[in-house]
């Protein structure tokens, strides 16, 4: 024989109030009742150990109470910071996040994107530049879904967006190169890349207009092999266009027998916490991740909130870091 589920109708029967009542308290809008009678519900809730229907709850209340986030890659520590952030604001606003990891693969980004939109779900932290204002205008802005757009994609004027200061971050890291005395530098970045990395190498050139692009994979990995490419040059400076492709270039640049800072000098880009555990402890642009996270979550529920308020855009500041992996060149 299986257990009766209980309802809101017995936690209204045995609290004796109205289903009404009921559904208000425990929806935490129990300002509008007295102490005497929330008591009364939370007690009976407790006593008959009531857990609300998810979905009976949902479409009562046209809320999910989730968000979806979409990152390319949760591998790279930059984007398990970020959701951090996230997701700390969430849990205190009672959201949970839904994460959505795309491993880089554009087609797997919109399958997510438009799965999302089927469960329901109240909004949307796009981290992503692979999907296309065309992929979020048939699947989000159609349906009048609210979204923000962050670090990879920029809003364009159809969404809020918080960004940081790509083009300061990349000058920083041209200016120290300068400062120390380099001349002849590279910069280690993807081919095709999305509009914030293209945005640090702006910034880089307004210092050095003349330098060596090395193309590789944005990972360790593609650090490593960017390396093979660099010991063929005669630079001394590298600004490699995020930490993770700084990882690399550290054991790449040791396998071919080069020292870091003694051969080259090497400025990373996020200011990941492996930046103060590796040897030497890598110079890089700070990026202010968890801050990111935070602002972007803040902004999205009180885009929930406030539908037809006007888009926002928000900037946050990067800063040099200067560690041990970059040196006056002799």
């Amino acid at each position: 024989m299986t257990n009766k589920k209980i309802t809101i109708k017995d936690v209204a029967k045995q609290s004796g109030v109205s289903i009404a009542t009921v559904s208000q308290i425990l929806n935490g809008n129990d300002s509008k009742f007295s102490p005497k009678t929330v008591e009364k519900v939370l007690a009976a809730k407790q006593a008959l150990n009531y857990e609300p229907d998810y979905f009976a709850r949902r479409m009562i209340m046209k809320k999910s109470k989730t968000i979806g986030v979409l990152v390319p890659d949760i591998t790279n520590p930059f984007f398990s910071r970020l959701i951090r952030g996230i997701e700390g604001v969430l849990y205190r606003e009672n959201f949970v996040t839904l994460l959505c990891n795309a491993d880089l693969d554009s087609k797997k980004e919109i399958d997510y994107l438009e799965e999302l939109s089927r469960r329901g779900v109240d909004g949307y932290i796009i981290a992503s530049s692979a999907i296309s204002n065309q992929a979020i205008n048939e699947t989000l802005r159609a349906k009048n879904l609210p979204f923000i757009v962050l670090d990879q994609k920029k809003a364009e004027g159809f969404s809020d967006a918080v960004l940081t200061d790509d083009y300061t971050g990349g000058r920083l890291a041209g200016e120290y190169l300068q400062e120390l005395g380099h001349q002849k530098v590279a910069v280690v970045l993807p081919e095709g890349a999305t509009e914030n990395i293209a945005t640090r190498l702006i910034g880089f050139r307004e210092i050095f207009p003349e330098i060596t692009l090395i193309h590789s994979e944005l990972s360790k990995q593609g650090g490593r092999q960017a390396a093979k490419k660099i010991i063929e040059t005669d630079i001394t400076g590298i600004f490699a266009i995020n930490d993770e492709l700084a990882f690399g270039l550290y054991l790449g640049l040791a396998e071919a027998g080069k020292k870091i800072p003694q051969d080259y000098s090497v400025i990373g880009y996020d200011n990941i916490d492996m930046c103060e555990y590796v040897t030497p402890q890598l110079t890089t642009i700070a990026q202010p991740i968890y801050e990111l996270g935070q602002t972007t979550a803040e902004l999205l529920l009180k885009r929930i909130q406030e539908p037809e308020k006007d888009w926002e855009e928000r900037m946050l500041s990067v800063q040099l870091v200067k560690r041990f992996s970059a040196a006056r060149l002799k």
